[in-house]
């Protein structure tokens, strides 16, 4: 099944500070994105944004400006264009996920994600997920510690590559 998407908003933090970080993962998929597709990003009001063309597609990159937990604000930008929940993908961190793990999933609770908490409240849960498994801390306290460290992991360009194919084979676009 083909799937009509828009508009893909990538989750993570502005900032240099936090480039790197478990929570940005969204930001660096959609960076590696922009770059195979050479695309330059714009600034907008509380995001930046880019588009991608892919064989007759054309694909809204964005990644909020606004932090973690206020990242639902750019869904007024996307429903001015007339860009529906089902047409929009959210790639983001997955603490339940183990660290790699890339799966895609329709709609769906936050499970105490404030991206997407925020996300749902402007909007609705009806929207496409890549969910990019960072594992999680043996305690419960450490996780917003956890969030906002860097990645260590030598792999972590070939598992965005992996996150990148993905996301193509869920567009059935990948030629």
């Amino acid at each position: 099944m083909t799937t009509q998407i828009k508009a893909i908003i990538g989750l993570g933090n502005p900032g240099q500070k936090f480039r790197l970080n478990r929570h940005n993962i969204g930001f660096l998929i959609l960076d590696k994105l922009a770059e195979i597709y050479h695309s330059n990003w714009s600034q907008s009001d509380n995001f930046e944004s880019t588009k991608i063309q892919i064989n007759d597609n054309s694909i809204l990159l964005i990644k909020p400006q606004t932090f973690m937990n206020n990242s639902g604000q750019v869904i007024s930008s996307l429903k001015k264009k007339s860009i529906h929940p089902e047409e929009i993908l959210v790639v983001h961190d997955e603490l339940e996920l183990p660290y790699g793990k890339i799966t895609l999933k329709f709609a769906g609770s936050a499970k105490g994600h404030n991206g997407l908490k925020s996300i749902i409240s402007h909007m609705s849960d009806q929207f496409w997920r890549l969910r990019f498994g960072i594992g999680r801390p043996n305690n419960r306290e450490d996780v917003p510690d956890y969030v906002l460290t860097n990645f260590k992991e030598p792999d972590l360009e070939s598992k965005i590559d992996e996150a990148i194919e993905k996301i193509k084979q869920m567009l059935d676009l990948s030629s």
